[in-house]
């Protein structure tokens, strides 16, 4: 056992009342076990380390218990010692990913035939299902569409897009949502309390976001920490060992943004490329800054209150509008996404900064109150044409459509823009693009529904999912309630992506039509534009 994975492996959850951050999943299932309402396949899906294999085992002892079919296995019976120790003849587990072809797949569902050789049922969990072959998904339909009483397949897969539709329509599908850094961090504590293991709280808020969202991940960091700490995690040690700096730059960067101090913004990225720092990692911690700013605009509460750097987030929260910290996000993450196409990384952090100055919000500044001397800045052109045109390119929704004033802070929020930070897809991302946000408070949203996109209130596994990606975003249990009500030219955010859309292709037309060379290429050539080929760029 290597040493990176002791705490992973021995802090594995072995039931479900162990398990943190997916009661969405858990709950489903127990009501399954408890009303015997089981299904023949189920699809678990979700990025690495959240827990996907642990709840398809916790959910094979469940169905295999000697006590019988329970959502609460003993765990001492023959059957879930076994399991747990990877020894019961009934689990069969597959990883796809080196078992990607026909033959493999042929021979696991000729033995799906043969009845349990002790347990109740077989349990087949094939992990990162999404790497079998397409012959290999055939073969596995068949078995899909008339399985075995006898028989239970869990599938796992971090990449559910490659999944055939017809597969996908034959399973319960449950989405494993990534962990929140508080999350994370609350269990961490726990299990270094449990270990008599000292440890520093800053250090294990390094560790906690340093997971991103992998419970797995952050214990076996927690492993390398405690090696590297010499049995204690200490932060400056941890910091090292993460190559993680002091984050305090991040916030000058913004005091330096919010006086316009272009030659100041400058300083600290000099500062930055002599201590070598990389300044795609230092985007995307610039991006998650600027998130919980935005948190501590709209929901204070959200910030814990033992959160260490908790002053200096709501000064800034003061400091900027919501406007401004949207816009600085978006740009942030697009200058993330673009840095590999600048010059050098220190071009691409640079220019990301000089966009936050060039495209702030007219007015900003007085509407946040602020009225202190502001140093001499660099000279750079404010929101021109050139602006314009970004903005348009990259639509920042909170600019575009009505705000609902929250019971909860007395801010408003932007349901586009909340939308377009939730991690949706599917008929939950449908869902929420049909709708408009009727009021938030008391920890609940209530939608109104387009009528003409009524079938989609009966979608519950939409409105589960919806429900969970607000609940993450927001970092407490969200009550989601969907109501008929919309007008039908409501600005839902589908609504406005569709008014943009055509604005553009109307914007493209036009410029095709003005073109001087399309113009002189009609006149001497005869040339005739093909209307329904011109897009937008």
């Amino acid at each position: 056992m290597s040493a990176t994975s002791v705490l992973a492996r021995k802090w594995r959850p072995r039931n479900f009342a162990q398990l943190a951050g997916q009661e969405h999943v858990v709950q489903a299932l127990t009501n399954a076990l408890t009303q015997n309402r089981l299904h023949h396949a189920y699809l678990f899906t979700g990025t690495r380390g959240v827990g996907k294999t642990t709840i398809a085992r916790i959910f094979a002892k469940s169905l295999n218990c000697e006590t019988g079919v329970t959502a609460t296995p003993c765990g001492v019976c023959g059957a879930c010692t076994e399991i747990d120790s990877g020894r019961f003849v009934d689990l069969i587990e597959l990883d796809a990913a080196s078992n990607t072809q026909v033959d493999n797949m042929r021979e696991l569902l000729e033995s799906a035939l043969y009845a349990p050789t002790s347990g109740r049922f077989k349990v087949y969990i094939i992990d990162e299902v999404h790497m079998l072959s397409k012959s290999a998904f055939n073969a596995m339909l068949k078995t899909l569409e008339e399985p075995p009483s006898h028989v239970k397949f869990i599938l796992a897969t971090t990449d559910p897009q490659k999944i055939p539709v017809t597969v996908l329509s034959r399973c319960l599908q449950f989405n494993l949502k990534q962990l929140p850094p508080a999350l994370i961090l609350t269990h961490l504590q726990y299990v270094l309390g449990q270990e008599n293991i000292p440890f520093e709280i800053g250090a294990l808020n390094l560790v906690a976001r340093a997971a991103q969202g992998s419970m797995r991940d952050a214990l076996s960091l927690l492993d390398q920490a405690i090696a590297y700490s010499s049995g204690k995690v200490d932060e400056a040690l941890v910091r090292t060992m993460l190559g993680a700096i002091d984050q305090g730059y991040l916030f000058d960067l913004l005091q330096m943004l919010r006086v316009e101090d272009g030659a100041g913004l400058l300083r600290i990225a000099d500062d930055m490329a002599m201590r070598s720092l990389a300044f795609e990692a230092a985007l995307q911690d610039l991006a998650t800054l600027l998130h919980r700013i935005a948190l501590a605009q709209t929901i204070p509460n959200a910030i814990a209150e033992d959160e260490p750097e908790r002053a200096r987030l709501f000064e800034l929260a003061q400091q900027f509008t919501p406007e401004e910290i949207q816009l600085n996000y978006q740009i942030a993450i697009h200058g993330r996404n673009e840095i590999d196409l600048a010059p050098d990384e220190y071009a691409g952090f640079t220019m990301t900064l000089l966009r936050m100055l060039a495209f702030a919000p007219q007015g900003a500044k007085a509407s946040a109150g602020q009225g202190a001397p502001k140093p001499a800045p660099v000279t750079v052109p404010r929101a021109a044409p050139a602006a314009a045109e970004y903005v348009a390119a990259e639509p920042v929704p909170a600019m575009q459509s009505a705000s609902v004033r929250t019971v909860e802070s007395g801010t408003d929020l932007d349901w586009n823009t909340l939308l377009s930070q939730l991690n949706l897809q599917g008929m939950a991302r449908e869902l929420a693009k049909n709708s408009v946000l009727a009021s938030f408070g008391d920890s609940r949203v209530v939608l109104n529904l387009a009528p003409q996109h009524k079938h989609l209130q009966s979608n519950k596994i939409a409105q589960e999912k919806l429900q969970a990606a607000l609940s993450d975003y927001f970092v407490k249990p969200i009550k989601l309630t969907v109501e008929l009500g919309a007008e039908k030219n409501a600005a839902t955010p589908a609504a406005v992506e569709q008014q943009e859309k055509q604005t553009r292709q109307q914007q493209a037309e036009e410029a095709i039509r003005q073109d001087s060379f399309v113009r002189e290429a009609q006149v001497h050539l005869g040339a005739q534009v093909i209307e329904n080929s011109i897009r937008p760029i």
